[in-house]
């Protein structure tokens, strides 16, 4: 039985590494270490494990531009060839790429791979690179469709507010990249607010976390105003603090979850205002780079 998951503990990338420098590296007589590079710790990463938590395919998303991403480093395990787990590492890198607001993905197939990319739906664009001077690659792109139709909407209707009401959010090009109604994503353009370190400007990380949470609170109430309309009022930020735990650089995005959420709407039945605790995660590939914990007030409107 195989287990896709993210690497996490030092073992678990030693071993990661370890697989993709075995099968992309090591035959052409490259040094351990050739199969990492600067940009690991801001990417997004996925693996198999077998029964035994033997890794047996690997494979890493990168963000390229603002609304696109690449798919690096793909191996699988000679012996585990032939059993989808290429797929799965596609598909899984894909979903994320989805999530986090990525259009399209493009990759560098190596020449006898260009079939099995094919047959995942990405189309070839020709020549690419020769590496070590004798693996051809070439570039193949796939269109991402979305991710989840289910509260398409409410989430659209949410983004044009922000956008109109807060000229910050729309300088920024702040984002819903998934809403499934138990977790919310959103995303900015990390290039535009950039510090002169080039990574993302402190006021815009807690700009993304405020209005996430903000984001959150929102369409939890838009849920429950189709059960019951007295559900209704206006989400104010009372209270707030963030954490900065590490730069962010490249694919960055903001998560609340519905577990991160403490309080309820039910005061609003009652004509009171209700109180809502939203922790919201600022993350960098899959590291998490800020905290944000706010304290929500929803007020009653009076008709």
């Amino acid at each position: 039985m195989y287990t896709l998951r993210a690497p996490i503990t030092a073992t678990e990338f030693s071993q990661y590494y370890h697989l993709r420098w075995d099968i992309l590296r090591k035959p052409w007589q490259q040094a351990l270490g050739s199969e990492q590079d600067t940009q690991e710790k801001y990417a997004i990463h996925r693996m198999i494990v077998d029964e035994q938590d033997n890794v047996v395919a690997v494979g890493r998303l990168d963000k390229s531009t603002e609304q696109q991403g690449q798919i690096r480093f793909m191996a699988v395990d000679d012996d585990a060839q032939g059993k989808g787990l290429g797929k799965k590492i596609i598909n899984a890198l894909e979903k994320k790429a989805k999530q986090v607001g990525l259009n399209d993905v493009f990759l560098n197939a190596r020449e006898n791979s260009v079939g099995f990319y094919q047959k995942l739906g990405y189309e070839l664009q020709g020549y690419s690179h020769t590496l070590y001077g004798v693996v051809k690659h070439y570039r193949m792109i796939k269109k991402l469709t979305e991710l989840s139709q289910h509260k398409e909407i409410e989430a659209q209707a949410l983004q044009k507010i922000w956008h109109k009401t807060i000229p910050l959010s729309k300088a920024m090009n702040l984002q819903i990249s998934y809403y499934d109604g138990t977790k919310l994503i959103t995303n900015c353009d990390t290039d535009f607010n950039q510090n002169l370190h080039h990574t993302m400007f402190a006021g815009s990380i807690y700009t993304l976390a405020t209005l996430t949470g903000w984001g959150w609170a929102y369409l939890a109430l838009k849920e429950r105003q189709q059960v019951n309309t007295n559900f209704d009022g206006d989400i104010v930020l009372a209270e707030a603090n963030i954490r900065y735990h590490s730069p962010i650089k490249g694919l960055a995005y903001g998560q609340v979850v519905e577990a991160d959420v403490l309080g309820q709407f039910d005061n609003l039945l009652q004509g009171k205002n209700a109180h809502i605790t939203i922790i919201a995660h600022i993350y960098c590939g899959e590291n998490i780079a800020a905290t944000f914990k706010g304290k929500y007030f929803i007020l009653p409107r009076v008709c």
